[in-house]
């Protein structure tokens, strides 16, 4: 916890126990509010005062008269009356308040009384006989001729009079320039305060309110007994909703200044750090929009929490702004869907389309989610990119979205990297797809580079980690980001109205994110500086000790694999060890299931291999579970016994799984109810910890499922392998235990190469406790992993052994000792003086290519380090030159805002339209004071930066 939030809380509870001795007296005077004063005198006249404002200041008491005059220009406020014993709730209908339109507040001159607005009926609820009030009072008698207008303060019924005078404009514009928002038209008897919309707006964007549980507010605001007699507007509310938003985004984007409409994406803003020409940057001189410095980075997801249900009447949808923000515009996006082809290609990497096609399936949603395109760096959504999804996450959704993003103000940027979940098979051939469409549209001179956000390529094959994670990638910087899981949309609302509130929510955001945005840069600003340092510190420890001839090598493979990367994104597998491995235990298994499918055998057979390869990994389970045991001894929280209790339950499952397995593939003559001592037990002996100390704690275990032995042949012994008539399952075994030892053997040599550079690098050359502290916990994780995979090795050999092995298995798998598991020098530096006597353990040359006889595990492993950690450093210097070219163009961009809004006064000021004017005066001035203040802050910033480096 943050030092600060626990000051907070400490705080927090001491203010808690202050409150205790007080809350009596508190209490008191909260009751005592409900009573008047002894001489109950109105404030204003001091006569007798009979109604009490409840949103007055101070709650003062007001005579009928006063009551009404007071609150001309207060409408809304709630009223209660003294009826002798206490005060009953009123309105300000029953002292005869009246709004009037014009005339400064007061009654019209004109005495005709030509709009009739109440001629006819109004519509009123229908209403349940039982729900009807049997009770008498002022909130249910509501005089005649009064409209509904409902404010942030509650329901109201109050009489509104307009002008009547020859030149008058039409009521319901009168009502508009009072800031009432009418539910119709004609004869408007309902209206909106533009405080109750803004509000609504406000609520739905940051709480997530939807109109129906606003309006249920409001209703229980205006009669907490009997909130069902209050007028139902919540149709209305909708209705109106939708069209104040959509005014207000019109009046933000300036089209009230302009004669034409808004066109493809014009109603959204997007990010003012991202390189956009002509906006916020200036290209000077030589300079070109082909440097790496003005790449456009894109992030692309998906949701599926903004479902949509099919419409009622599609037909009969009313869009407000189809394509004008954020989502595109349906019906070219709908041809777009027809044609394209919906293809399924075989993928290479791990299995993500049950990921992709959720909801899929699902008939009665329209819409199964949304996805779309926003700048990587920033988080800002891109406009005229976010598409429906009709099943699932298919290439043909996302293609359009990718193609739409990359229009918008890109005009001269000839690169672009793309950070999506399932970008290696993506990205094959997504040219292919937009060439072949006639709705896809990217120039040919935009190179799109792929990417795999960091925290989704860890779900990929490991060879996508260098090919495909930001970390490797010139010219990005570091980033994050996932941006998409924040909107969401009621199933209930209309295709349009869905739409609307999806443009309207991203609109908010990245008009959130562009206010933000000085101190987001600020904080990225300091973390490259602090990235600059730490990575510059990691990456001279390692190359200081590196030979000058491999740096240079190393240097020109480096160039090498980045310039072929987009052709060939195995060129970066440059970053890995290069080492050609023994068969693994899933290449053996691969090989068996092929040998068994192509001779055709017996059902019981076929899946064997899978079978035995599943009892190895419980085993190494069973292994790791027994290691965490051990190492928690008896000094253990509840969390850590809470952990242990779930991977022992989860464990239990897969055994009683396999042993119900084991009755199809060993036959009759085992019983999986045999007593488990005549198995053959063999408790396993960390490498690292007594096995006499843990003898006296495994007695409370007995009956664990880490020490439950499973039906492996190894364990049945060959004698009981035959008597069940499966000794054809020990040479299946025997070969998976080669690929499981081969397994441990090489992720041995990887963790004890990495603990050798940490000695090498961290440990020795730590110059503070600080340092000290973290380079020891880094090798205490290390030696945890080592000690792992020794335990499986140890007990795959022991299992091996029970097998028979031939002459060459048992020369090639010799025991591991605990001595040559120690990093000597000869591992960390094999050339070093005085190390012509020192060897490597047996298992360092078991099977492995390094490529040539000269080269040594130690010279492999530095190189990889030294190509990561330079990797590292470098992204991070990029980052500091993108932080301060976005500072530069935040400023330009605000600036550019102030200017556009600036000539928009002006041209209003000559049109003689001083609304306009001093609207777009107000938002230029808002631009003006982003820019100055993102503009000091930064120069602050880097003036302190400098001093910092100067000392």
């Amino acid at each position: 916890m943050h030092p600060g939030a626990k000051i907070s809380q400490g705080r927090s509870k001491g203010q808690q126990r202050q409150w205790l001795p007080r809350q009596q007296s508190y209490l008191h005077h909260l009751l005592d509010r409900e009573a008047p004063p002894e001489d109950r005198r109105c404030i204003v006249c001091e006569q007798d005062g009979v109604s009490k404002c409840q949103d007055c200041l101070g709650e003062p008491l007001y005579c009928t008269g006063c009551c009404r005059s007071q609150h001309h220009h207060n409408p809304f406020h709630w009223i209660s009356q003294w009826n002798g014993q206490f005060f009953e709730q009123s309105c300000l209908a029953q002292v005869g308040l009246v709004i009037h339109l014009g005339h400064d507040g007061k009654q019209c001159p004109a005495l005709a009384d030509r709009w009739d607005l109440f001629e006819g009926d109004e519509h009123e609820d229908q209403l349940e006989p039982e729900d009807l009030p049997f009770v008498s009072g002022p909130e249910f008698q509501p005089k005649e001729n009064t409209m509904v207008i409902i404010d942030k303060s509650g329901v109201h019924r109050l009489e509104i009079r307009c002008c009547d005078c020859p030149n008058a404009l039409s009521p319901d514009i009168q009502m508009f320039r009072h800031g009432f928002f009418p539910a119709s038209f004609n004869r408007p008897k309902t209206a909106f305060t533009f405080r109750v919309l803004d509000d609504f707006l406000l609520d739905n964007l940051e709480c997530g309110t939807s109109a129906m549980n606003y309006y249920s507010k409001l209703r229980r605001m205006t009669s907490s007994m009997f909130p069902h007699l209050v007028p139902d507007r919540y149709r209305e509310l909708m209705r109106v909703a939708r069209q104040w938003r959509q005014l207000k985004t019109m009046k933000w984007h300036g089209f009230g200044h302009r004669s034409d409409i808004p066109s493809t994406g014009e109603l959204a803003l997007f990010c003012p750090a991202c390189p956009q020409p002509g906006i916020n940057v200036l290209v000077a001189g030589d300079e070109s929009l082909d440097d790496w410095k003005y790449t456009r980075s894109f992030v692309m997801d998906g949701n599926f929490k903004a479902e949509h249900l099919h419409p009622i009447k599609p037909f009969d949808e009313v869009w407000l702004s189809d394509g004008l923000g954020f989502m595109v515009g349906k019906d070219r996006y709908k041809m777009h869907l027809a044609e394209a082809a919906d293809m399924v290609e075989k993928s290479s990497c791990n299995n993500h389309r049950a990921v992709n096609q959720a909801n899929a399936a699902r008939h009665k949603l329209e819409s199964t989610g949304i996805g779309g395109v926003a700048c990587a760096r920033h988080g800002c959504f891109v406009p005229h990119s976010m598409v429906d999804f009709q099943k699932g996450e298919r290439q043909m959704n996302m293609d359009y979205a990718l193609c739409e993003a990359a229009r918008h103000n890109m005009e001269g940027i000839s690169r672009a990297v793309t950070f999506y979940d399932i970008n290696c098979q993506y990205n094959k051939h997504f040219r292919a797809r937009v060439d072949a469409s006639r709705f896809l549209e990217m120039t040919q001179d935009l190179t799109i580079i792929p990417g795999i956000g960091l925290w989704h390529v860890h779900g990929h094959q490991d060879s996508c980690y260098v090919r495909y994670a930001s970390n490797f990638i010139d010219g990005i910087g570091r980033i994050d980001g996932e941006i998409m899981e924040t909107l969401w949309a009621p199933r209930g609302m209309s295709s349009p109205h869905r739409q609307e509130c999806l443009d309207y929510q991203m609109n908010d955001s990245n008009f959130c994110k562009m206010i933000r945005m000085k101190r987001t840069l600020c904080r990225k600003y300091k973390l490259a500086m602090n990235g600059i340092t730490e990575s510059g510190k990691a990456f001279d420890r390692l190359d200081e000790v590196a030979p000058a001839h491999l740096k240079t090598e190393w240097s020109a493979r480096e160039r090498r694999a980045q310039s072929s990367r987009l052709n060939d994104p195995e060129a970066m597998d440059e970053y890995e060890i290069n080492i050609k491995k023994a068969p693994s235990r899933k290449e053996i298994e691969l090989r068996l299931l092929e040998e068994g499918s192509a001779r055709n055998a017996a059902p019981s057979r076929r899946s064997v291999a899978t079978w035995i390869s599943t009892g190895l990994a419980i085993e190494e389970a069973q292994i790791a579970l027994l290691i965490e045991v051990r190492r928690m001894r008896k000094r253990s929280t509840e969390t850590q016994r809470l952990d242990i209790a779930r991977q022992r339950d989860r464990l239990q499952g897969q055994i009683d799984g396999f042993t119900q397995s084991a009755l199809t593939h060993l036959g009759e003559g085992f019983d999986a109810d045999d007593d488990p001592d005549d198995l053959n037990v063999d408790i396993l002996d960390d490498l690292d910890d007594d096995p006499a100390d843990f003898s006296k704690t495994s007695d409370a275990w007995t009956n664990s499922p880490e020490l439950t032995v499973i039906p492996l042949p190894s364990n049945l012994g060959v004698d009981r392998c035959r008597h069940c008539m499966a000794e054809d399952l020990i040479p299946l075994e025997m070969s998976l235990r080669e690929g499981q030892a081969n397994d441990t053997l090489h992720n041995l040599r990887i963790h004890l190469c990495n603990k050798a550079v940490l000695f090498r690098t961290s440990v020795r050359r730590a110059k503070s406790q600080a340092l000290k502290t973290r380079a020891w916990s880094q090798v205490t994780s290390v030696q945890q992993a080592v000690s792992l995979h020794a335990s499986i090795y140890t007990k795959t050999r022991k299992q091996m052994m029970k097998l028979e092995p031939g002459q060459d298995q048992l020369q090639k798998f010799k025991p591991l000792l605990r001595e040559q598991l120690k990093i000597s020098t000869a591992v960390g530096d094999p050339n070093a003086r005085g190390q012509r006597n020192e060897s490597l353990a047996w298992f360092w040359s078991v099977e492995v290519d390094l490529g040539g006889p000269d080269q040594s595990w130690n010279e492999e492993f530095y190189r990889v380090h030294w190509l990561r950690a330079k990797a590292l450093q470098d992204r991070w210097k990029e980052e500091m030159t993108l932080v301060q070219l976005e500072m530069d163009w935040t400023c330009n961009y605000f600036s550019w805002r102030a200017t556009q809004w600036g000539d928009r006064m002006r041209e209003s000021l000559e049109k003689r339209l001083p609304g306009h004017a001093c609207y777009s005066g107000r938002q230029s001035q808002m631009y003006s004071l982003l820019a100055q203040d993102a503009q000091a802050a930064f120069e602050d910033l880097q003036s302190v930066s400098i001093e910092t480096g100067d000392e």
